[in-house]
């Protein structure tokens, strides 16, 4: 008969999976997916133990996976747009051109703008790193900027439009998950968003005025620039593939189907304006873009310097495989301590001790991260932290909206920071940088709970319920 499992017992799950993850990865270098898998056999003893069955700990996994499916989804459409969008010219086009209008001195402040603009129209921040982030990346090998740097703008860019845009699902589920109004949230955020954001942008500018570029080689850009020239026709039609998408994103049509039409466009073009082969524009989609592809008078493919072919070979479904199996090795794990009741256990433990505002928000922080550092989702940590928090801060007299808030700080925000998780190794694929050297440039993604536990702790952007009483804040 199934009991519940002790404080020792739920935390005990955690406490093996960071010892894992991080002596066999951290130390070892041992790939993240048999880590989890371990972390997953002790998780299922652990249940075992309380009394809870195989059959049940398989309905828990795939109850998880279940959720995870239009993220997979979304995942293998990035690498069919990545593939085919370098195929079209598309991608090729902006770094070409990219590469002749931005300043190296200001290229992180440029990065973090395009990048967030494309994400709030898109609502998502895969789709606008996968686009005008790949873009900004080769543009930055090119001009010299550190590739840590560049990826920690990219995706600050991407996840702070993720977080204020209307059409992503995150903003969507954790106002629906608390009961508060869309624009209502979207609004209050703001309050840790922006001075987040402002400082990055101020770091990014000192950092972008004080760095010596005179050492960036214009004879590597130059050359750059003239093999691209030989590969691709330039042409207008080259940026329909990305209005399909901006289109989209205004109209709100479903993502997948938009990325996959930008696709098929994209082949289109690409057999039009370059001369490529409908073959080749099927085998963009599966295996990613391959210089054999490219069949342009006077132009040797196994001539093209490293700088092209890191570039432009790249993309497709199978690029994305290695992503897949890391979720369903985490959502093994995932899966199994939720059956079990360790999640709960440990929040309704941690919400017992709650006093304050100061402290209802570090519970709220700290399961966030539990959750997002074990599933390696944000709807996750969404969903069962606000359930289990909502009644928490109305008996404390405060506006639901500063959970959904906090919600949305920590697990939006941190989600890239989780090596294995989806959005760690997804941008480790797409945009060639790792969590270890990005993170640290990725300002606005942790100074979010900074701003979060100040808020908290002073009272200021506080909203309070109507009709309650103040809250002491410290």
């Amino acid at each position: 008969m199934k009991r519940e499992p002790t404080f020792f017992e739920s935390i005990s799950c955690f406490i093996v999976l960071g010892a894992v993850i991080g002596i066999g990865f951290g130390y070892y270098g041992i790939p993240i997916q048999p880590l989890l898998l371990v972390a997953a056999a002790y998780a299922a003893l652990i249940a075992l133990r309380i009394g809870v069955s195989w059959k049940k700990m398989e309905e828990g996994i795939i109850r998880r996976l279940k959720t995870a499916m239009p993220a997979i989804f979304i995942l293998f459409s990035v690498g069919i747009i990545i593939g085919t969008w370098i195929y079209s010219g598309t991608v090729p086009m902006l770094i070409y051109y990219g590469l002749q209008i931005i300043s190296p001195t200001y290229f992180l402040v440029t990065s973090f703008v395009i990048v967030a603009v494309v994400s709030v129209a898109t609502g998502t921040a895969w789709g606008s790193t996968a686009t005008a982030g790949v873009a900004l990346m080769g543009i930055a090998a090119e001009l010299d900027v550190s590739l840590a740097m560049a990826a920690g703008a990219v995706i600050s860019g991407g996840v702070f439009g993720d977080k204020l845009s209307p059409l992503s699902d995150t903003t969507n589920l954790a106002p629906l998950v608390v009961e508060v109004n869309l624009y209502e949230h979207i609004r209050h955020m703001l309050w840790t968003t922006v001075p987040a954001s402002i400082t990055g942008l101020i770091v990014w500018f000192f950092v972008g005025i004080n760095t010596d570029y005179s050492s960036a080689s214009t004879g590597n850009v130059e050359g750059l620039l003239a093999e691209l020239d030989m590969i691709y026709n330039w042409n207008v039609f080259m940026l329909i593939p990305f209005a399909i998408i901006l289109w989209g994103a205004f109209r709100k049509k479903p993502v997948v189907p938009m990325m996959l039409l930008s696709s098929v466009v994209a082949v289109v073009i690409g057999m039009l304006s370059n001369g490529f082969t409908l073959v080749d524009g099927m085998t963009s989609m599966a295996d990613g873009f391959s210089v054999a592809m490219i069949n342009a008078p006077g132009v040797d493919p196994d001539a093209l310097s490293e700088n092209v072919t890191s570039l432009i070979v790249r993309g497709g479904i199978f690029s994305m495989t290695t992503i897949v199996v890391t979720i369903f090795c985490g959502y093994a794990f995932a899966g199994i301590v939720e059956v079990a009741g360790c999640l709960d256990k440990i929040l309704s433990t941690f919400s017992k001790v709650i006093e304050t505002t100061w402290k209802l928000v570090g519970v709220t922080i700290l399961g966030s991260i539990i959750i997002i550092f074990t599933a390696g989702v944000a709807s996750i940590s969404i969903i069962m932290v606000g359930v289990l928090l909502q009644d928490a801060y109305a008996k404390q007299g405060l506006h639901a909206k500063n959970l959904s808030r906090t919600l949305e700080d920590s697990g939006t925000m941190l989600l890239p920071f989780v090596p294995w998780g989806v959005s760690g190794l997804y941008y480790l694929e797409v945009l060639g940088v790792s969590v270890a050297d990005y993170w640290i440039w990725a300002i606005p993604c942790y100074l979010c709970v900074v701003f979060a536990m100040f808020y908290a702790g002073t009272g200021i952007g506080i909203a309070k319920s109507e009709g309650q009483a103040a809250v002491k804040s410290e």
